[in-house]
């Protein structure tokens, strides 16, 4: 008997009796259940139990009364599901967990939510306390740096308060199960969370552990996110991806200090300062090597700024306040850090705890799809970073582009932010939204999520200022990159005023979606690459 089939197996043994904790429902529908006084009856039936199990319930939907196993159609669970969504909004508590399970045509169990079952059955966890509210601050830090500088081991401390052992142990921590994707509600982009509660600072026990990364989020005045992104080379386009596709308020570039910047180095850096990021340059494993050689490679650092026209500010000389009020897209601060001897890091947190939050902004609501995914009994789940405005529980919203267009009327069932369930998601969050109305195939990275009232004008084409990064030979009519904007990586088609572009070159050219529209907006930067081929561009006009 697997782990997943013992804790059913475990809250049908316990039963459901009057006084405990555990109630079956083989339904829940919003017609009945939520009419005038059924709702509130059992919304009190609910807190019984919650109160009867030291402010944990259990539900078991898809049961009979009895305990039998009769499992019910998905879209009846996902119905059933919202009611009790509802039912325990009312009570004053929330859904913590749910697992669910397919039922074959004879009644018995098969595998964990199994989508071709002919039925299901799903044990719900209930908790005391309202949904999380998030208005507390949160920054997102995309961190980058080339393949064993430390930029995993680093994240891995702070947001543990560990130190690393020289071997990579931290690193671990970062590491993101598919499973945990699979089997949960969860935008979990950021691979690492920790924050501040005004008496210092928040951290990790067990990164792994989802409740541990809820009791953070729950606990904290102000969040910390981080978006790791790849090392190595031939993985540039989901750095790129990584560093363009989020929200991200600050950068953090990590160089080893016993191998100084690196070509990947030089890739990274001209992508967090092509899209206008405030970043911080991190230099590591100052405890591998001597004195001499961290100044040297802090020379190093300062040079290789200078050379994008950035002023190089050192931390340790120039002092905390100093990097928090000048850190800007043309200053950038350099700490030198050790994850194996914490060094730096009591720096980096205080850094984190006081610099304010760049990227939130008022006005409707606008989601960029970054992955989607489904959760057998949930349905559909989009997971991204809100752009702006906020979304709650039951809103309204409009998806697409679709393929021909259009856009696609959904309703907001629940949201997720680090495996806590959240009433609402404002700028700045990395959120996982669940989704009714659409199917998880039909969800695409790059589409983007609207209030219902929008009047969105996908484009095929616009036109946009570029400078070529680099380029062999010139950029000619029809070149095809593929552009990298908000989650959107799509092959597009270059047709340059003039009819060229050489590398340094600035220009304007239209550029044209090969194969789909998409929603784009005057002011959006991106990326371009093709090969050893890269630029930046800002989009000018949508309608050229």
């Amino acid at each position: 008997m697997s782990a997943d089939r013992a804790a059913l197996q475990r809250a049908l043994d316990r039963g459901e009796r009057e006084g405990g904790s555990v109630e079956f429902k083989e339904r829940l529908t919003r017609d009945l259940h939520l009419a005038e006084g059924r709702m509130e009856s059992l919304a009190a039936q609910l807190r019984h139990r919650v109160l009867s199990g030291d402010g944990e319930a259990t539900y078991v939907v898809g049961v009979t009364d009895d305990g039998g196993i009769a499992g019910i159609a998905q879209d009846a669970f996902s119905e059933s599901m919202d009611v009790l969504s509802l039912l325990a909004e009312e009570a004053g508590a929330h859904i913590e967990d749910v697992q669910t399970w397919g039922i074959d045509a004879d009644g018995a169990v098969a595998t964990t939510g199994d989508r071709d079952a002919d039925g299901l059955v799903g044990v719900a966890t209930i908790r005391e306390g309202a949904m999380l509210d998030t208005d507390g601050e949160h920054i997102v830090v995309g961190t980058a740096g080339h393949v064993d500088h430390g930029k995993s081991t680093l994240v891995g401390s702070l947001v543990t308060g560990e130190p690393d052992d020289g071997e990579g142990v931290t690193r671990a921590y970062l590491d993101v199960q598919p499973h945990e994707v699979e089997r949960g509600l969860s935008a979990d982009l950021s691979y690492a969370v920790y924050g501040f509660d005004g008496e210092g600072s928040v951290r990790m026990d067990n990164p792994h552990r989802k409740s541990d990364r809820a009791r953070v989020v729950e606990e904290s005045d102000q969040l910390v996110s981080f978006v790791d992104t790849v090392g190595h080379e031939p993985w540039l386009r989901t750095t790129i991806r990584g560093l363009v596709g989020q929200k991200l308020d600050y950068g953090l570039l990590t160089v080893a200090a016993d191998d100084g910047p690196t070509k990947t180095t030089r890739e990274h850096l001209g992508v967090l300062l092509a899209t206008e990021l405030p970043t911080i340059v991190a230099i590591t494993k100052v405890d591998a090597v001597s004195d001499e050689r961290v100044a040297e490679v802090e020379r190093e650092v300062e040079r290789l700024l200078r050379d994008v026209d950035k002023t190089p500010l050192l931390v340790e000389r120039h002092g905390v306040d100093a990097a928090v009020e000048e850190i800007s897209e043309d200053v950038v601060p350099v700490v030198s850090t050790s994850a194996v001897t914490m060094d730096g890091l009591d720096t980096l947190d205080e850094l984190f705890e006081r610099l304010p939050k760049t990227t939130a902004q008022s006005g409707p609501f606008r989601m960029y799809v970054d992955r989607t995914y489904s959760v057998t009994g949930v349905g559909a789940v989009a997971s991204g970073t809100v752009m702006s405005g906020a979304v709650e529980a039951g809103d309204e919203l409009l998806l697409g582009p679709m393929a021909d267009g259009a856009f696609r009327e959904v309703e907001v069932r629940s949201i997720e932010m680090h495996y806590h369930r959240v009433d609402r998601a404002e700028a700045g969050r990395i959120v996982g939204i669940a989704l009714k109305g659409v199917r998880e195939a039909d969800v695409e990275r790059g589409m983007v999520l609207l209030p219902a009232d929008a009047d969105p004008d996908p484009v095929r084409e616009f036109e946009a200022e570029v400078v070529v990064l680099n380029h062999p030979t010139r950029i000619g009519d029809g070149y095809e990159p593929v552009v990298h904007l908000e989650t959107i990586s799509e092959a597009v088609e270059f047709h340059p005023r003039g009819g060229q572009l050489l590398p340094g070159d600035s220009g304007t050219t239209t550029v044209r979606f090969k194969f789909k529209p998409y929603l784009v907006e005057e002011g959006q930067r991106f990326v371009f690459r093709e090969g050893q081929s890269k630029g930046v561009g800002t989009v000018t006009d949508v309608n050229p």
